[in-house]
């Protein structure tokens, strides 16, 4: 119980000191008119307010990540606390908040193009072909994983392919239509449904009595996988998610003002990691490593939230419950087609105000979406996460260079974009499905020797930069000019 009460103390208060220092190093400016303003044009580049923008962020950025990442991860132990909550703390939120800032400060640009400006021209191709394939990742997980939900809650009443094109079908008009028409209305509705079922199943864990485990060190996954590197390739939404840095920018063409960075960008990833705490210790509160790994290999762990749900709050709230979870997937999954529709359309330079034009990117997109879903689900969860942090690490070299340029403290990126190049790579040598199957100590070995070259990299790059006088912010009126122009 300790263990669970000091991690919550910390995040919030990381939000207050560590957050605020890290707005500090940035440094926003309320004056500077943002993209909102700047490029309105009723379709994505559209000024709505604070509470509304943090809502959807959180929404955005909370798929099933920050509830079946933890779950699984929960199948290491109290271990997994750590990684939530200083992976949250140090790299998520960091993750979270430059790479919204940065965009904000580039006219609202999504990572492929930041990763041009900022790492360079093959980097943008690269970076585009990553973000894409995790964004379609995403959107056909985030189909998958709420239609499982559902189909498990009304015991099967209802064809699971009929449950998958219902959520298509939202997803298609949430991607097409602008964004304050459907998912700046609904939102508020679906933010509430979260938040009512995560608080219950937090509270039903001490009204019920049940021990949550103490920290522990010791790695109890019941196949013995390793916590490095593969905890932090487990547990990404709730930690560290490079689904975030495609998320941000559709919410930098909505801010109103530099000065509610903070509170949209690190405190939402801070939510986030309140939410994957709670569903982190409920499962290894009331599961043991054998059944939990049982209970995910046999239906994904979609079937241990419907399990902890009514074990905790019984039929009517455990429903309840279960819906907070899957609108988690869903209001991920909308926005995941909507940020590549953006990302190809910034990517071949087609306008997006005609109807038309949207139409010409979007009905590819889910075409092969729908393909996607015939694949197991536990072979895309692998790719996933794989793209996912991978895309993590690019974000972070990124808001790293941003900093290093303007000769700011770029250490608070630099330090979490070393760790989680390390561990990617580290993966990919290890992993025998997806990567090259060497041996433990031969991946570690190769994964740290090639982030060593990376940094190298890094650094002669950042002084090219600086030496070339990179310009890092795109011109954009200050709010008092635009008031005198007006």
């Amino acid at each position: 119980m300790i263990t669970f009460f000091v991690a919550i103390i910390a995040l919030v208060a990381a939000y207050f000191t560590y957050g605020k220092y890290v707005e500090k190093v940035f440094g926003p400016n309320e004056d500077r008119q943002t993209p909102a303003y700047a490029n309105q044009d009723g379709v994505d580049y559209v000024p709505m307010n604070k509470q509304k923008n943090a809502l959807i962020q959180l929404l955005n950025i909370a798929g099933t990540g920050p509830i079946f990442g933890p779950i699984m991860g929960a199948l290491y132990g109290p271990v997994a606390f750590l990684w939530i909550v200083l992976g949250s703390i140090f790299a998520g939120a960091v993750h979270d908040y430059l790479t919204g800032m940065i965009s904000i400060r580039n006219r609202g640009a999504h990572i492929p193009e930041l990763a041009g400006r900022f790492l360079g021209k093959v980097s943008r191709h690269l970076v585009n072909i990553f973000a894409l394939l995790l964004l379609l990742l995403v959107g056909t997980v985030f189909v998958t994983t709420p239609a499982s939900l559902l189909h498990n809650l009304i015991d099967g009443r209802v064809a699971l392919v009929a449950i998958i094109l219902v959520i298509f079908a939202y997803y298609f008009l949430s991607t097409i239509l602008p964004i304050d028409k459907i998912i700046g209305r609904v939102y508020p509705y679906f933010g509430a449904l979260l938040i009512i079922g995560t608080i219950a199943v937090g509270a039903a864990l001490f009204i019920r009595g049940y021990t949550i485990p103490e920290l522990s060190l010791t790695n109890m996954h019941p196949a013995d996988l390793p916590v490095f590197p593969i905890l932090f390739l487990t547990i990404t939404c709730g930690a560290l998610s490079g689904f975030h840095a495609t998320q941000s920018p559709l919410i930098s063409r909505t801010t109103q003002n530099e000065k509610q960075g903070r509170y949209i960008f690190y405190g939402m990833m801070i939510a986030e990691g309140v939410i994957a705490m709670i569903w982190a210790a409920a499962a290894m509160t009331i599961f043991d490593g054998q059944s939990l790994q049982g209970l995910i290999n046999e239906g994904t762990a979609s079937l241990v939230v419907n399990e902890v749900s009514m074990t905790l709050l019984g039929a009517v709230g455990g429903t309840i419950a279960v819906l907070g979870a899957v609108v988690l997937p869903i209001t991920s999954g909308d926005t995941a087609f909507r940020a590549a529709r953006n990302i190809i359309a910034d990517y071949i330079s087609l306008s997006q105000t005609k109807m038309t034009k949207r139409l010409a990117i979007a009905i590819p997109l889910f075409v092969v979406s729908y393909w996607l879903t015939t694949i197991d689900f536990n072979i895309l969860w692998r790719y996933f996460s794989f793209a996912n942090q991978g895309t993590a690490a690019l974000a972070l070299w990124i808001g790293t260079m941003y900093l290093f340029v303007k000769k700011k403290n770029y250490f608070i990126a630099l330090i979490p974009a070393v760790f989680i190049t390390d561990m990617v790579l580290t993966y990919i040598l290890y992993d025998s499905n997806l990567g090259f199957g060497l041996s433990y100590q031969a991946a570690h070995t190769g994964g740290f020797i090639m982030t060593i070259i990376i940094t190298a990299l890094f650094f002669w790059k950042g002084r090219k930069n600086s030496r070339e006088n990179l310009v890092v912010d795109l011109e954009a009126p200050s709010f008092r000019k635009a008031e005198k122009i007006n």
